[in-house]
């Protein structure tokens, strides 16, 4: 399956060296109880989460709007929910053929000076893989801005986002990588580099390679290998006036 197709798939859905980590760039994924527990009461309420239900919620804490406060990103997996729809459905088979895909993966954003959390971002995926979540300083050197990983069929994407105004807004996305299990495969890596119009940094597509690892069983929690380049493809600058990274053609 192309790239195409995957990006029709995602509109009418929605609508390599590793650097040693810096202490204070960990990422906390194990929040206070009261956090956890008032992120579940939130996460039940606004989807309408049985108490039978089995999911998955994680908290992923930073600061991400350069108040000195930890914020959180919460991810909420529904792979028990999405299997019942699917079995209810008139092919199963292909349901799980497609990995289940549909609004099953779900974000949520506490904001620590309000002591909110946001409602729903659903993130059309797969739910046979939880979202990963890691941040990066691209609005400023204060702070952080999330990304969200999720997987679709045998691909990969990065969903980039910031928060504006208490609330996250999607700014970019871009594929990881592509074709496990196939015989075409793609690749891409991503820097961050000094704003070209604006002080939030530009991101900048690399291509890359995607190590072969031969018959893969679970495409969905398997982590390629992913060998970088110093080819770059695309320069992504943010514009403002459209609150989202453009390139020039």
């Amino acid at each position: 399956m192309n790239y195409r197709i995957y990006c029709c798939l995602l509109l009418i859905l929605f609508s390599c060296a590793e650097t040693p980590v810096k202490e204070q760039d960990k990422i906390t994924e194990e929040p206070s109880q009261d956090l956890k527990s008032l992120a579940k009461r939130h996460a039940e309420a606004r989807l309408g989460i049985s108490p039978t239900e089995k999911y998955e919620l994680k908290v992923y804490k930073k600061d991400m709007d350069g108040d000195a406060l930890e914020d959180a990103i919460i991810t909420v997996n529904r792979l028990e929910y999405a299997m019942n729809e699917a079995s209810k459905s008139t092919n199963p088979a292909k349901q799980a053929e497609i990995g289940f895909m549909g609004n099953y993966n779900y974000i949520f954003y506490y904001d620590a000076v309000l002591d909110k959390i946001s409602p729903e971002i659903v993130v059309p995926s797969s739910p046979n893989a939880a979202l990963k979540v890691t941040f990066e300083h691209i609005s400023s050197d204060r702070y952080y801005d999330p990304i969200v990983e999720y997987r679709i069929l045998n691909a990969a994407y990065k969903d980039f986002y910031s928060i504006v105004d208490h609330t996250p807004q999607h700014v970019f996305q871009w594929k990881v990588y592509e074709g496990l299990n196939k015989e075409q495969k793609e690749a891409y890596t991503f820097k961050f580099d000094k704003g070209t119009i604006s002080p939030r940094k530009d991101i900048l597509v690399y291509k890359a390679t995607l190590k072969d690892p031969g018959k893969v069983e679970d495409i969905y929690h398997f982590n390629p290998e992913i060998l970088p380049s110093d080819e770059l493809l695309y320069r992504f600058f943010y514009y403002p006036a459209e609150g989202k990274y453009l390139t020039q053609k």
